[in-house]
């Protein structure tokens, strides 16, 4: 038996990949292929969707037939305020009672459980009920963007593309997640934030394997927008100060004032939630009964219905009085909060940029410079702190305005805003609603310790064996005298030729009870065949496969030259790994510091 090859014995055992930086291998080309496809089609999905948002708002609110966005700014105030956005509700409750409950809320959530816990598999029934429902929703008045929506919609056809292959479900995912890059990417025009959220968001990893046909989906994406929606930023502005010593500390505290209200945010709307959850009504019906505050929301502020982009430009170009900035803030809040918790379909990106320019705009009031930098601040500091992905906040505000100077201050208030939150709660405003479906989700990426380290860190060195001569009476008295579950069987040479469990013990033991005589060497009732083994240089992860593919809990380590015998790795070695990290973790010193007995000789002195 040789131990040089480099590859375990019997069966189908994962073989030792070539160590390296990273794990992708030529699939991501093929990946990235499968991804212009699946961007071109959200691309696609996204000109539908703000069609069918335009054509629902002109017919409910004008009466004719037209598919440009249009605000809401001018609706003429009266009962029909109130019943356009209840009857647009209502219609999206039926549509989520009898087609799929999944088109409920704005579907970044769902996105997300499709990816952890669905295989990356989404519905037909999804990628065309949340279009319709969303343009429903939000052309009929409801306070929210089209950005929710086409994340998932577009997911749902990345994800519908990759089930007609034999992909596995990380391909999968890969694919939904560039759909969902590639959508939000065409509404917004924002591709580097688009790929950015995958990673914040959606992808949990950061990997060549997702991370490249991503980026592909999100730069198909903005080939096809020019042609669909036109070229530049969809804000255009450059109107930043010049700071003085003190700026970016105030841009810290827009950023930590923007972090407590997204915080105050996040705990209304599922306490919201909760008190829909407690009424004697089925949930159908709920989004009719929030379209009700909405409606009353417009009454006292036509602004603040529907997506709200024409807020965010005068927001920015600084076109708007202290009251009515006021007013946008308190209604868009309160009939946001209301329609979202009800289950409607919308999406939370354009609402929080509202919300966090108004924010911005009236601190700016104090401070130095032009009011559309600080709510430009206030935009990127609400969304980097409440989905949280700061990175995304402050990309996003670069490349939906041109504004690359405001990078330093865009940072300063996105980072305070996320600080403040993921001290705040414990979920954010994405994860709460996955929670509470019994689903943890960590938002935290690192190395996976068990890539960092190698069998002979943490094997057992001193092993006991059994001599594959031995005869087996012999061999069953000293199992059952010792201290061990199993014991690696050994030939001449120290190579090890099985595994002698206590119950292959027990086994042989009812045999000889039976009848059997016990005869022979031990080595005559094992085999090596299918025998696991791995080598000291060999990575624990890479152990842990072999554990897995061969059901055994215990991995004999052998020299990679000589074959012998030079360790035992048991699941038990495996924790050492998990208790490193933990100490790494917990453990505090202080290597540089005076003792306090030197200090009091010097005093003395």
């Amino acid at each position: 038996m040789s131990g040089g090859s480099g590859m375990e014995r019997g069966g189908d055992r994962p073989l030792r990949r070539a160590l390296g930086d990273f794990s992708a291998d030529r699939r991501v080309l093929t990946l990235g292929g499968m991804a212009i496809v699946t961007g071109t089609a959200a691309s696609g999905t996204a000109w539908i969707l703000l069609t069918l948002i335009g054509l629902v708002t002109n017919l409910a609110w004008h009466g004719r037939l037209d598919t440009a966005l249009t605000s809401l700014a001018g609706a003429t105030p009266g009962p029909r305020m109130i019943a356009i956005p209840a009857i647009g509700a209502l219609i999206v409750g039926v549509m989520a009672r009898y087609g799929s409950e999944k088109i409920r809320g704005h579907g970044i959530p769902e996105a997300m459980e499709a990816i952890l816990i669905g295989g990356s598999r989404m519905s037909p029934k999804v990628a065309v009920l949340k279009p319709l429902s969303s343009a429903v929703a939000i052309g009929t008045g409801g306070p929210f963007g089209a950005e929710g929506p086409i994340i998932v919609t577009g997911g749902a056809v990345g994800s519908l593309f990759a089930q007609f292959f034999h992909l596995s479900a990380a391909e999968r995912k890969t694919l939904l997640v560039a759909g969902a890059a590639a959508g939000m990417t065409a509404i917004f025009g924002t591709p580097v934030a688009a790929v950015l959220l995958a990673v914040e968001v959606l992808l949990f990893e950061w990997r060549p394997r997702s991370l490249v046909p991503v980026t592909v989906g999100a730069v198909t994406a903005a080939c096809w927008r020019p042609a669909l929606f036109g070229a530049g930023p969809l804000f255009p502005f450059a109107d930043n100060p010049a700071l003085p010593w003190w700026g970016l500390p105030a841009c810290a505290a827009l950023g930590i004032a923007c972090g407590l209200i997204s915080g105050a945010l996040t705990r209304a709307l599922y306490a919201l939630e909760d008190g829909f959850g407690r009424l004697p009504l089925h949930w159908m019906w709920w989004p009719a009964l929030g379209a009700v505050v909405v409606g009353l929301g417009g009454l006292a502020e036509p602004r603040a219905l529907g997506v709200g982009y024409d807020v965010i430009h005068d927001l920015l170009a600084g076109r708007m009085l202290a009251g009515a900035v006021v007013t946008i803030l308190v209604v868009k809040a309160v009939i946001w909060l209301a329609a979202l918790s009800s289950g409607t379909s919308g999406g939370v990106l354009a609402p929080l940029l509202i919300l966090g320019g108004a924010i911005g705009w009236l601190i700016g009031l104090v401070l130095p410079g032009a009011h559309g930098f600080w709510a430009l601040l206030g935009m990127a500091a609400m969304l980097g702190g409440t989905l949280p992905a700061p990175l995304t906040g402050v990309v996003f505000a670069v490349e939906i305005t041109g504004d690359v100077a405001a990078l330093a201050p865009l940072l300063a208030a996105t980072m305070a805003a996320y600080a403040v939150t993921v001290l705040l709660l414990k979920r954010s405003i994405l994860t709460e609603k996955i929670a509470r479906r019994g689903q943890h989700v960590t938002r935290e990426y690192g190395i996976d310790p068990y890539d960092l380290t190698r069998v002979e860190g943490v094997m057992t060195r001193a092993v006991e064996t059994l001599d594959a001569d031995l005869p087996l009476a012999a061999a069953l008295a000293a199992i059952e005298a010792g201290a061990h579950h199993a014991y690696p069987v050994v030939d001449g040479t120290g190579r090890p030729v099985g595994l002698v469990s206590r119950g292959d013990a027990l086994g042989w033991t009812l045999e000889e009870r039976n009848g059997d005589v016990a005869e022979g060497s031990l080595g005559e009732r094992v085999s090596d065949a299918d025998l696991a083994i791995v080598h000291p240089g060999d990575m624990v992860s890479h152990a842990i496969d072999v554990m897995l593919a061969a059901g055994q809990g215990r991995l004999p380590v052998t020299d990679p030259q000589s074959g012998r015998l030079v360790g035992l790795l048991t699941r038990k070695d495996l924790l050492q790994v998990r208790a490193t990290v933990v100490q790494a973790e917990a453990e505090r010193r202080a290597f540089f510091r005076r003792r306090r007995s030197a200090r009091r000789a010097g005093s003395g002195a």
